[in-house]
Formats: structure tokens, sequence, C-alpha cells
């Protein structure tokens, strides 16, 4: 019985027609992986072009927002200060790393005022607020792109594929990061409500008067509902800003005798659950390096108050990309969530309650979020009519 084999091999096939073969497969093994390599390069240089693209679509996004008829001065100024870093605190020995963190923390917010005071003077302090939060999101950007474009020429040094398939697989997903940094970047720098503005947004619903800066770029109003007194906080509006909430709801514990204290802010959701959905815990729900959270946490311990949370489900793309419909739509069971975290106290109490977040776009009462709420329809229905165009 003959069995069939390729050139006939199997039927008495000659000698050249085996070299043949056996040739065949040693090359293509020896220059498969190159072949590989060249294509996954293609792939990764597409790529990295794109992000390049990107960053400098944000540069330009935030020098035509600071002047219309901008200076070489001007474009030199930007592209130096997109060259920012923060170096972090040694943690070897974790005693003392929170005030570390926060002392640089309060510089690099002090170099990103001096800037803009710099380079755009004569802009109102909420203009300046958002351009500050603007070159935040372009120095990612930036950042991302020269990092990516760090591997790639070391994999064009040394011919790794391995490396090339590492970054080949998190190319995706950095790519949506750096589209989602992109569209905040843009937001931001115009002063428009993101994802991560619902915190401020539904305590700004709730606001009804006058506020005070209790801190730095923290504003204050009280209120009472159902027989307990309401300390309600958030950044002040609407320019991009954080504030300093820890550092807040520490004085307010240390002036009064303080009962509860309530965070509502973004969270990040899992894949498959759905864009503003709502859920409820303990705890103090804050992002970021963890200062301001450790300045709350520690108040809370040492004066016994208990911490409930509300979060609003989003992806992180979602946090920095412009507020969408369906994050305000849980306006409603939000407030359920905290009026039930409030019944739990007895009348009389006083309760803080922080809106967690950026309050870009977003100012500081009543009247303000519907004009938020009024930006958001308008950015939705934009969005509709550009997906119809598109089919």
């Amino acid at each position: 019985m003959y069995l069939n084999m390729p050139f006939g091999l199997g039927d008495g096939g000659d000698i050249v027609s085996w070299l043949v073969w056996i040739i065949f497969f040693m090359v293509f093994f020896m220059f498969y992986p190159r072949i590989m390599l060249s294509q996954i390069m293609w792939k990764l240089e597409a790529s990295a072009r794109k992000l390049e693209e990107l960053s400098l679509k944000s540069k330009k996004l935030l020098i035509n927002e600071i002047s219309r008829k901008p200076t070489k001065e001007l474009k030199d100024d930007v592209n130096r200060f997109f060259e920012f870093f923060m170096i972090t605190p040694v943690s070897l020995d974790p005693a003392g790393i929170v005030k570390k963190f926060d002392h640089l923390i309060k510089n690099e917010r002090e170099r990103f005022r001096y800037f803009t005071e710099q380079v755009c003077p004569k802009m109102d302090d909420e203009r300046k607020a958002n351009i500050q939060m603007g070159f935040a999101g372009g120095i990612e950007l930036y950042t991302l792109a020269k990092i990516v474009r760090h591997y790639i020429e070391m994999i064009k040094k040394t011919k790794s594929y391995q490396i090339a398939m590492i970054i080949q697989m998190q190319i995706p997903m950095i790519e949506r990061i750096a589209k989602a940094l992109f569209e905040g970047t843009k937001t931001l720098a115009r002063g428009e409500p993101i994802g991560d503005a619902v915190g401020p947004w539904v305590v700004a619903k709730m606001i009804d008067g006058k506020t005070t800066e209790i801190e730095e770029e923290v504003v204050m109003f009280r209120k009472k509902s159902d027989g307990r007194n309401l300390f309600l906080l958030k950044a002040r509006g609407p320019g991009g800003r954080i504030g300093y909430p820890g550092k807040a709801v520490e004085k307010l514990i240390k002036k009064y005798k303080i009962d509860k204290v309530v965070t509502i802010d973004a969270a990040a959701k899992l894949e498959g659950e759905k864009t503003g959905s709502i859920a409820e815990g303990v705890g103090i729900a804050m992002g970021g390096p963890g200062v301001e959270r450790t300045y709350i946490e520690d108040a809370v311990v040492r004066a016994n108050i208990p911490m409930d949370s509300i979060v609003v489900k989003m992806s992180s793309e979602e946090a920095i990309m412009p507020l969408r419909k369906s994050m305000i739509n849980a306006l409603p069971y939000v407030m359920d969530s905290l009026q039930r975290s409030i019944s739990r106290s007895k009348k009389g109490t006083n309760i803080i309650v922080v809106g967690v977040g950026n309050t870009s776009g977003v100012g500081n009462s009543k009247t303000d979020a519907e004009k938020t709420a009024k930006w958001v329809e308008s950015y939705e229905k934009k969005l509709k009519e550009a997906k119809k165009k598109a089919n």
C-alpha cells in the first residue's frame, strides 16, 4: 500500500524532490518569525502614528483655545510644558507617604496655575481652570504616545518577536484610552461636562441658594432634608476643578458633630454592566492617588462616623469623555439611595454629602445643573445626527 505524500515520495519519488521538500520547510521555519514580525511592526507603526496624530491634535486644540492667532513663543511654551512630569515620592518607608503625595500634588497644581497665568493672563478664572484640565489630559495623551513609540523603536533595534506580540495584544486597549483622552481633553478645554462630573452634578441639583467656599476650590451649602441637616460639598464650578474635598470634610468634622459622611461619585463599571446603573456601599468613593480619601478616612475613624457611598457606573473611558444622558438619567435612583442613607440616621443629625469628581461644566446651583442637563440633551442630538449621516 502506498501513502499519498508530497512530490510523489510515497511511490518512489527521487531524492531531489525529497530534498526540496526538506529545504522548503527549513526556509519556512527560519523566516516565518521575521515575516510575522514585519506584519506586526507594520500594524504597530500605524497605531503609533495614529496616537501621535491624536496627541498633536490635542496640542493644537489647546493652543487655539488660548489664542486664535498663536505666536511662535506660545507654541514653544506649550511644547515645553507638554514634557511636564511628576516624580512620585520614595515609599520604602511608608510613614508620611500621604503628606509627601499631598505636597507634590499641590506643587503640580501650582505649576499648572502658573503656566496658564503666563500663557493666558487675560482669561477669567473659570476659563483658566478649563485650560489647566485640558493640559492635564493632553499631557497624558502625549505621554501615552511617547511610551508606545519607545517600545516600537526598541522592537526595531532588538528584533524581539516576543515584545512585539505583547505590545500588539495591548494596542486595542491603548487606542481606546487614547481616543477617550483626546475627547476628554477637547471637552475639558472647552469647559464642557465629562462623565466624572456626575457626582458634582447630583449635588448641584440639590443646591438652591448661595454657597460658601469652605476650602480651596470647594463650596458648601447647608440645607434641611427630612429633619436632618445636610452639608452639601462639591468642587467650585463651572470651571474644571477637583478641589480638596478631603480637607473640607476634615474641617467640618472638627467644627461640627457629624453623624455620617456620604460620597457620590462615578465608578468604573465591569464590561457587561449598564452605563448609568448605580450601586450602594460603605466607605469613601473617591479615585485619584488617595490623599483626599485618606484625610476623610482618618477623620471619620477617629470620630467613629459611618461612611456611605453611592456610585454611578461607567467605563474608565466614559468617565473622561462628555457626560451622557444615560448618566444623568440615574439622578432619581441616586436620590432614592441618598434618601435611604439619610433615613438610617436619626432626625436632627448632621450629614455631609460630597459630590466627588471633576466639576467641569457644572456650576454651583440647581439652575446651573439644569443648564448642564440641557447641554447633554443637545450633545445627544448631535451624536444622533452624526450617526444618521454616517449610515
